[in-house]
């Protein structure tokens, strides 16, 4: 969707729905997009200089959704083998 749609620009008849400058920000998205590490969302142009190491802390934090999908998932493994080909985890909060 252009960004100008997305914040209330009407499209009216004969007018392109696409602006210059909602290209403009789709490259500028798809640049930024495409700078990022996929595990940390960080950019790889700052994190992959030498200068980085050691500028950066972490951590651990447990998602308790996460867990119960890994358990209900080890349980499924244990009880009925190991081939989870084709199984996804569907996690909803409890009552």
């Amino acid at each position: 969707m252009p960004r100008s749609v997305f914040l209330g620009r009407v499209v009216a008849p004969g007018e392109p729905l696409w602006l210059d400058e909602d290209r403009a920000w789709a490259l500028a998205l798809a640049e930024v997009e495409a700078d990022q590490c996929p595990d940390c969302g960080h950019p790889w142009s700052e994190t992959s200089q030498p200068a980085a190491e050691g500028a950066y802390e972490a951590q651990l934090l447990r998602c308790h959704a996460c867990a119960a999908g890994a358990t209900k998932l080890q349980a499924f493994q244990e009880s009925k083998g190991s081939d989870t080909r084709g199984i996804h985890v569907s996690i909803t909060k409890s009552g």
